[in-house]
């Protein structure tokens, strides 16, 4: 091998990482997410024995079990999406977090339409950027 093509084998490498940086979802990227997601909610739910508004059914404690996993998945994955709704899903339960030990006082009613419009938003771009890069 000279030195052309290790010269060009590390171009196509760098390509392909930089390719591999934002994708879109698969059925094994959603798997993953969802188990990070169950094993972070079932670690927050234990704390939650003993510090209640972190409890199983809490805003709270979904909201940081899914930005834990969507966390992990935008690190493994490189899903698009979870760049957006990681951030997105850990500001809002801080906010439930903060409203359930009386901090501050919000309408959940209006806080779930915005977690709602921004996921949506996400998986848009998602969906765009994937049409855009296999062109």
């Amino acid at each position: 091998m000279n030195s052309s093509d290790s010269a060009r084998n590390l171009t196509q490498t760098r390509r392909t990482d930089h390719q591999r940086d934002l994708c879109c979802s698969s059925p094994s990227a959603m798997c993953y997410w969802f188990a990070v997601s169950v094993i972070a909610w079932g670690v927050l739910s234990l704390i939650g024995i003993y510090w209640h508004p972190l409890h199983g059914s809490s805003a709270a404690t979904i909201l940081f079990a899914a930005a834990v996993g969507c966390l992990a998945n935008w690190v493994k994955n490189g899903t698009m999406h979870c760049s957006i709704t990681a951030p997105l899903f850990l500001i809002t339960a801080a906010v439930f977090l903060l409203a359930s030990i009386g901090l501050i006082h919000i309408e959940p009613r209006l806080v779930w339409p915005l977690v709602a419009i921004g996921t949506g938003i996400a998986f848009v771009l998602e969906w765009r950027y994937g049409q855009q890069s296999a062109q």
